[in-house]
């Protein structure tokens, strides 16, 4: 194993790279708020709200391979709950208890907002910081029809650590989700390039052990 500091300046990279996407609020048909561990997002999602404005908050997210076992209730219902809390109307919240996956994220909602006809143009992402880059490239492949911007909190990965967050269990979940840029780029996500710089230091975390949530390749 790695020096302690070699690790987290690798870790400190790709989540600086994860999160660099173009953070942008203005009227929205929606506001989809993906679920995971990571509940402040629910947080970032009702500012976002509050900001920018949307008809409706679709809160989606069901159990997935972080959070199954770890949550007694759905990540949406979790979600909508903090929203609400948080002064979002409970007329204005649809709850997307369903989804296991990202693209599930986006499949479900939409499925959720046809059945009451509603068929959005523009959407804001709200995420964990370094799920920025797949959030926008897996909504831009799944729902093509909405043009997508994402909101997400802006600080450094020693600042969102100190939230509170586990190291281990985040430097698994950035591996996992640099590998699936590449792995599903132009299928179950838009192309994002991956440098190689970047690549690198994947590769060197997945050696440390932060794999298990790499993909098995064909």
């Amino acid at each position: 194993m790695r020096a302690l500091d070699d690790i987290l300046k690798d870790g400190s990279a790709l989540f600086a790279f994860l999160s660099d996407t173009e953070t942008a609020l203005g009227p929205a048909d929606v506001l989809l708020a993906m679920g995971s561990q990571d509940l402040r997002v629910a947080d970032t999602a009702a500012r976002a709200f509050h900001e920018a404005g949307a008809a409706y908050l679709v809160c989606s997210g069901g159990f997935g391979k972080d959070t199954t076992g770890l949550l007694k209730e759905p990540e949406g219902v979790l979600y909508a709950r903090r929203c609400r809390e948080l002064g979002v109307p409970a007329e204005r919240i649809l709850i997307e208890d369903q989804s296991t996956n990202s693209g599930e994220n986006f499949r479900f909602s939409r499925a959720l907002l046809a059945e009451r006809a509603l068929e959005p143009r523009t959407g804001i992402v709200a995420c964990k910081p370094y799920m920025a880059k797949r959030a926008w490239a897996t909504g831009t492949k799944q729902w093509p029809e909405v043009r997508w911007s994402v909101f997400r909190q802006e600080l450094s990965f020693t600042d969102y650590l100190g939230q509170g967050n586990d190291l281990t269990e985040v430097l698994n979940l950035m591996v996992g989700d640099l590998q699936r840029l590449r792995a599903y780029a132009g299928t179950f996500q838009a192309p994002v390039p991956v440098p190689d710089p970047v690549w690198q230091r994947y590769e060197r975390l997945a050696a440390d052990g932060y794999n298990q949530y790499v993909i098995g390749e064909n």
